[in-house]
């Protein structure tokens, strides 16, 4: 019985939540690990971590978690899900906003390319000064690694 609550304790500690120390590129990490082992510790983990750092207007447009995770585990998407790899790129950045270019490999072997914005939540309350994802553009197939 103790082993279970210290195993829960455990992958709680391992779910990030947004603060203003986490740079804008680090957040594009944390949900990019996050989603290649999508169902660790628990399923759709990797879902809910990235959900905890899109920015409050990406999430009205997206609907609740219910609605973004079946956008995530959609055609569009899909891809993320436990994928092999990825590289990140910035492209721009500046005090309220940084545009990346992220290229994934996916599940099946095949390369990925997505415009990836974060921008800094300014408004007041506890997501002040913490940068969130705003954009993440459809995929742009790249061909396969094989």
């Amino acid at each position: 019985m103790v082993i279970f609550f210290v195993n829960q304790n455990l992958a709680k500690a391992d779910f990030i939540k947004p603060n203003s120390n986490i740079k804008p590129k680090e957040v594009i990490k944390i949900q990019l690990k996050s989603l290649m082992k999508n169902d660790k510790p628990s399923k759709d983990n990797g879902i809910k971590q990235t959900w905890e750092f899109a920015h409050p207007s990406n999430q009205r447009y997206t609907g609740p978690l219910s609605n973004f995770t079946k956008m995530i585990k959609g055609d569009s998407y899909k891809m993320l899900i436990d994928h092999i790899g990825h590289e990140i790129i910035e492209i721009d950045n500046d005090e309220k906003r940084a545009l990346y270019e992220v290229v994934i490999l996916g599940p099946d072997k095949k390369y990925f390319k997505f415009r990836w914005q974060v921008e800094k939540f300014l408004k007041d309350g506890p997501l002040k000064n913490c940068w969130l994802t705003t954009v993440v553009s459809q995929p742009i197939p790249l061909g396969s690694s094989t």
